[in-house]
C-alpha cells in the first residue's frame, strides 16, 4: 500500500506542476501580438495661437491742480501713480512695444502750453519714462509674449508764463505685437 500511496502522489505532482505550465503558456500566448485583438488610432491635435496685444490703463485722464511755480516746479498728476498692464501674444523673438503721441499740445481756448511739458516716471520691468511729443515716443519695450504690469507717474512744468485757464489734450498710447 505504501507503493501505491508514493505513486499516488507522485501523479498529483506531476498532475499539479503540469498545470502550472499549462497555466503560464496559456498567459504567455495571451500577451504575445497576434494572440488577441486591438486596433490603434492617431488623432492630430492642431492649436491656432495669433499674435494679439491688450493694454489696460488704470484711469481714463489725468489732472493736474494748480500750484505756485515757486512752491512746486513740478505738478504731479492727483491720480499718481497708474497702473499700466500689457498683455501681447506673438513670436519668442519678436518685439513688443508700446508708444504714447499726443494729438497736440494742452489748450484752453487760444492759449496753449507746449505737451512736452508733461513727462512721465515708469515702475516695472521694460516700461520707460520719457516726455509727452506729438510724435510716437517709447513707453516700453519688451521680447516675446506675457503679461507685464507696471506704473506710470505724471508731472507737468510749472511756469508763471502760463496763461490763466484749463487746459485739455488726448494723447494716446499703442501697443503692438507683430
Amino acid at each position: 500500500m505504501g507503493r501505491m500511496k508514493a505513486a499516488f502522489t507522485a501523479q498529483r505532482s506531476y498532475a499539479a506542476s503540469l498545470l502550472v505550465v499549462v497555466v503560464c503558456l496559456v498567459l504567455l500566448a495571451a500577451s504575445l501580438p497576434g494572440w488577441g485583438a486591438s486596433d490603434q488610432k492617431t488623432l492630430t491635435i492642431n492649436a491656432t495661437v495669433a499674435a494679439k496685444a491688450k493694454l489696460t490703463l488704470g484711469v481714463a485722464a489725468i489732472n493736474f491742480p494748480d500750484a505756485d511755480p515757486d512752491s512746486l516746479p513740478s505738478v504731479p498728476a492727483t491720480e499718481n501713480p497708474v497702473d499700466v498692464n500689457v498683455k501681447a501674444q506673438t513670436g519668442s523673438a519678436s518685439t513688443v512695444a508700446l508708444t504714447v503721441q499726443a494729438n497736440g499740445d494742452l489748450q484752453s481756448g487760444s492759449d496753449t502750453i507746449a505737451i512736452s511739458n508733461v513727462s512721465w516716471t515708469a515702475t516695472g520691468p521694460g516700461f520707460i519714462a520719457g516726455i509727452m511729443d506729438t510724435v510716437p515716443v517709447s513707453a516700453g519695450s519688451w521680447t516675446g509674449s506675457g503679461s507685464r504690469d507696471g506704473t506710470f507717474s505724471y508731472f507737468l512744468t510749472n511756469s508763471w508764463a502760463y496763461a490763466v485757464g484749463n487746459y485739455t489734450q488726448t494723447v494716446v498710447y499703442t501697443l503692438s505685437a507683430p
